[in-house]
């Protein structure tokens, strides 16, 4: 691969001198014709959808450079600090909505369309979403990413372009299959490549140790086997300001040193068995890790990401300011989201001590003042842990900074608490035993100068428990940064109905000041106000009701209750309460006890990950009571259940403007935040929940009266585990009992008798981490003032302006605001207009 490009040696007088680009329907016709004709060479004949949607891209694309240069040539004059987000996930989506939004050529776009005969939400279905993540830790990361071009911070993006991202989801007989989602089969016209910016990744090899001139110890990292990293760029708008900022994704590519021996001598398969194994690192979103390759691909993928990012930003500092780092950490910091990017730590030691021949303490200096951590689980599972072995096969010079740095961290808490060996134990970074473990979160507390959880409950939590011996020693450390969405892509764009409602009574300021939707508050009270709010959720649920009859096959009812629990698939979350639910309800029905009922369809959607055998069994019970509901006539116009497959960014789009009710009803202590109960909320759905991560400020903001609380606090859980006994609960409550029984004879599996036996046992287990039967009751009770106060649609409409109103605190520009004023320390910069 070639990484030196040739340059022309001076300027070429008025080369990038060109006038600005027309915003109008006229000047986007034109750039769309252009390249339909001639970049793609297509005729009036050919109107594949695909080239269609590929040409309006690259017309907006070029509107976008024009900013982004100028945006990068701002940030260059005034010489900036600027953040680095390191997230191995970014689910981005579909980029053409939030393109034309935040450019401010919505209007125009479907004027041109018009013009052209074309209808923009054909064209619009035509692109793929860019699912690199599996859930909200991605969302959010590009949640932040749009916030901080729309408040002009300089903040650019590192994560890794997966070839394949999060797999497609398929339900057969009622159970999960999963294909590969090859996103970029047709490529992506919004990226750009930047060969030119080409670095290499090392593995394997050995640490050489050497003296210089002047008598000083280094060290080399030799006989490595290496990767190259090549840099694709994608534009992020901010709303309306000028403002683009930089998401770089890097792929895995060999190097140039091909076999060429082997080749001809016929030995084809090891003279490309290095290509293959490079381009592997980046081939998939996340492997599972069950097995020793899978977890090997999964750190080969940690490191690439980090190694590549750090090079590309030290090498963009020694191009100005050469071999002098004394200002280094007063102009860059670097956000982990999550412990995924901690081979951040080591590699910067490295990078600033073998490559740039700093001492230990000038290079340690720089690491604990410019990286910062973000955690967001509290399952102690979900911590990224390595075996030493491992690591040092494929790290090992890493492996030996990682130990130097834990060597001098335990001689400080020794010093800290003097003869607490079951201390020095507990807070190590490296767990010995007989397959000794790196802890990666550990690491990152160690070394960060900021460690935050997401929500306040969760932040409280990480203090008392998981890093309460870190919290003793590094109080200031530690701080909340409660999650936010977009309102941009999660209310402006997505609930367009709503949105213009909301314009036409406050105007427009709340999309980039979401407090602003506190003026709604008022007329809450205004029952015309609340007429046009129903009609306006009445349409959308009608939307919703469309893709769940194509998706599915089952038919909603836009009258009824929209009852919706869309996330990953994770005991945790307990949708397998929601279930049990629906059940009861199913059982209620076969009794005859249907007075005063609410009708209610409910729909469930999410993936669990492939080796995830119980998560994938409630996939299949909530596909197989969906189909014993939608076949048995008695629930006709009563109750509807469905399964969506493939949940994904374009479509919580449409489900999030069409729900009534959002289930957010994970066991107490577990969610860390939650990012779709934030959407739900900002677009008038109410929600039920426990008392867990950011339901918790929800309810705060939102009123008591306006939340459905259920369930045990996350202490009552800790007090209640020693003597939890599910039985004596499912005895004394006679429907948990026939919603068990009803699954145990086998109703919902008829012809697979047994295969839902371990639900039923997980529920009645004692050791139960997730406490379904505990909260049954209370989460029945709950659902029964839910479904009354839906039957006053007055009060149920009054209530959901009040949810929207409240929903400010929520939005990604207040979490990101706060993340500067006290971890970034960023100014707010200006784009150069375009002109």
């Amino acid at each position: 691969m070639h990484t030196n490009p040739l340059i022309i040696s001076k300027p070429v007088a008025g080369i990038a001198d060109l006038p600005a680009l027309g915003m109008d329907a006229t000047s986007i016709v034109n750039d769309f014709r252009r390249y339909f004709s001639h970049t793609l060479g297509r005729d009036k004949m050919c109107l594949a959808a695909y080239h269609v949607y590929t040409s309006l891209a690259l017309s907006l694309r070029d509107r976008l450079v024009e900013r982004w240069k100028n945006t990068q040539y701002a940030y260059e004059e005034l010489n900036c600090k600027r953040t680095y987000y390191l997230s191995l996930e970014f689910l981005m989506g579909r980029t053409l909505g939030n393109a034309m939004l935040n450019l401010d050529v919505d209007t125009a776009t479907s004027e041109a369309l018009r013009n052209l005969g074309l209808v923009l939400e054909e064209i619009a279905d035509q692109e793929n979403d860019a699912g690199l993540g599996n859930g909200g830790l991605g969302r959010l990361a590009a949640c932040f990413l749009d916030s901080c071009a729309t408040l002009q911070l300089p903040v650019m993006g590192y994560g890794i372009r997966y070839e394949y991202g999060m797999f497609r989801q398929k339900i057969e007989n009622c159970a999960q299959l999963e294909e590969p989602d090859h996103w970029l089969r047709d490529g992506n016209p919004w990226e750009i490549e930047r060969p030119e910016h080409t670095l290499r990744v090392q593995f394997g090899g050995r640490s050489e140790y050497f003296h210089d001139g002047d008598g000083r110890l280094h060290v080399r990292w030799v006989d490595s086997s290496d990767v190259m990293a090549v840099p694709y760029d994608i534009p992020i708008p901010g709303y309306r300001n000028g403002t683009v900022n930089t998401l770089r994704l890097w792929k895995a590519a060999a190097t140039d040193e091909f076999n060429l021996n082997e080749f001809n001598a016929g030995s084809y398969t090891e003279a490309v068995a290095a290509k293959n194994a490079a381009e592997h690192i980046t081939m998939v979103l996340y492997p599972n890790d069950s097995s020793e390759n899978g977890k090997e691909l999964r750190l080969r993928q940690q490191y690439f990401l980090a190694s590549a990012s750090l090079q590309d930003v030290l090498r963009n500092w020694t191009a100005v300011h050469g071999g002098n780092f004394s200002q280094f950490a007063d102009k860059n910091c670097f956000q982990l989201n999550d412990t995924h990017p901690t081979c951040a730590v080591p590699e910067l030691m490295r990078l600033l001590m073998d490559e740039h021949r700093l001492t230990w303490d000038q290079a340690w200096n720089i690491t604990r003042h410019t990286v910062a951590y973000t955690n967001h689980t509290l399952l102690p599972e979900a911590l990224e842990r390595w075996p030493v072995r491992m690591f040092g096969r494929l790290l090992p010079r890493l492996l030996e900074i990682i130990r130097e740095i834990n060597a001098r961290f335990i001689t400080e808490v020794a010093l800290r608490w003097p003869g607490d060996i079951d201390r020095q134990r507990r807070m190590s970074i490296i767990e010995e035993g007989d397959d000794p473990q790196i802890r990666m979160a550990y690491l990152a507390v160690v070394a960060g100068c900021s460690v935050n959880g997401v929500a306040e409950l969760h932040s409280q939590l990480l203090q008392k428990h998981l890093f309460h011996d870190f919290f003793e020693l590094f109080p200031t450390k530690f701080n909340n940064k409660t999650n936010g969405v977009t309102p941009r892509r999660w209310l402006a764009w997505s609930n367009p109905r709503l949105a213009a409602l909301i314009t036409r009574t406050i105007g427009d300021g709340w999309i980039t000041a979401l407090d602003q939707l506190q003026r709604l508050a008022p007329h809450a009270d205004n029952p015309a106000f609340r007429a046009e709010w129903h009609a306006i959720k009445l349409a959308n649920k009608e939307d919703l009701a469309k893709m769940v009859e194509r998706d599915c096959g089952i038919r909603f009812a836009s009258g009824a209750l929209f009852d919706v629990q869309v996330k990953r698939i994770h005991e945790y979350k307990r949708q397998l309460l929601n279930l049990l639910h629906v059940i009861h309800l199913y059982d209620r029905i076969k009794r005859g006890d249907t007075a005063n009922w609410t009708p209610r369809c409910v729909l469930i959607g999410g993936k669990a990950a492939p080796g995830y055998q119980m998560a994938k069994r409630i996939i299949k019970l909530a596909c197989s009571v969906a189909r014993v509901i939608h076949e048995d006539p008695a629930t006709d116009g009563l109750l509807k259940l469905a399964f969506l497959p493939d949940y994904r960014v374009s479509a919580m789009e449409v489900i999030c403007a069409g729900t009534d009710l959002s289930e957010q009803i994970s066991t107490a202590g577990k969610e860390a935040s939650g990012t779709g109960n934030m959407k739900f909320m900002m677009n008038g759905a109410l929600t039920i929940g426990t008392l867990d991560g950011a339901n918790i400020e929800i309810r705060e903001e939102a009123g008591a009266d306006n939340f459905f609380l259920f369930g045990l606090t996350a202490e009552e859980v800790e007090s209640q585990r020693s003597s939890y006994d599910p039985d004596a609960i499912i005895a004394a409550d006679e429907d948990l009992t026939r919603v068990l029984r009803l699954i145990s004879a086998g109703h919902f599996s008829l012809f697979e008798p047994g295969i839902f036996e371990p639900i039923v046992q997980a529920v009645s287990n004692p050791y139960d981490p997730w406490m379904t039967a505990a909260d049954f009751r209370s989460y029945i009770e709950a659902q029964q003032r839910v479904a009354q106060t839906y039957r006053d649609r007055d009060s149920w409409t009054r209530m959901s302006i009040l949810n929207t109103a409240a929903s400010g605190k929520f939005s990604s520009d207040r979490t990101i605001l706060d993340y500067n004023r006290d971890i970034w320390r960023l100014p707010q910069v200006p784009a150069w207009p375009v002109k």
